[in-house]
């Protein structure tokens, strides 16, 4: 009986890695433009690739400020602004950008200022996959993107969120 029970916890141990590697939910590239020292606002972008079952991210919580808002950018009579929406669906394999100009994060109450260069924690909070807790980059005040400022192609796959008219 004691080598059912040996056998059975060596499984156990040896599933749980594979479950840690293969979340429902990844994040890539999450950066951030870097802020002056009176901005108390800043953005963050990012990528989310859903590899479970369809998802929404309900929220985001960073020490850097007092609380961030999930917002979108919108043409309202040809006059571009910032609105806050409750959650950002992921449908079930696929890719969603967060980017300048669409569907991003905001910082608000910045404790200080984003430095090129440094990094800070975001946890993002999803209703199935629970939270995800990813180090944010700092670019440059006027950066498009970390892969765009080098010249490179973003990687193969990706599919932008939409904007909606």
């Amino acid at each position: 009986m004691s080598k059912h029970l040996i056998i059975l916890a060596a499984l156990g141990c040896l599933s749980q890695p594979a479950f840690a590697q293969s979340p429902a939910i990844t994040v890539q590239n999450a950066w951030a433009r870097a802020t002056s020292p009176s901005q108390k606002v800043g953005g963050v972008f990012l990528t989310l690739t859903d590899h479970g079952p369809a998802d929404r991210l309900l929220s985001a919580t960073s020490p850097m400020g007092d609380m961030v808002e999930l917002h979108e950018t919108i043409d309202d009579s040809g006059v571009m602004k910032m609105r806050p929406v409750p959650a950002l669906p992921i449908a079930s394999g696929e890719t969603v950008v967060l980017k300048p100009g669409g569907y991003h994060l905001m910082v608000m109450g910045l404790k200080h200022a984003l430095a090129k260069g440094s990094s800070f924690p975001l946890t993002l909070t999803f209703e199935h996959a629970g939270p995800v807790t990813v180090s944010v980059t700092v670019d440059s005040a006027g950066a498009s993107g970390p892969m765009m400022d080098h010249g490179a192609m973003p990687m193969g796959g990706m599919k932008m969120a939409p904007m909606k008219p």
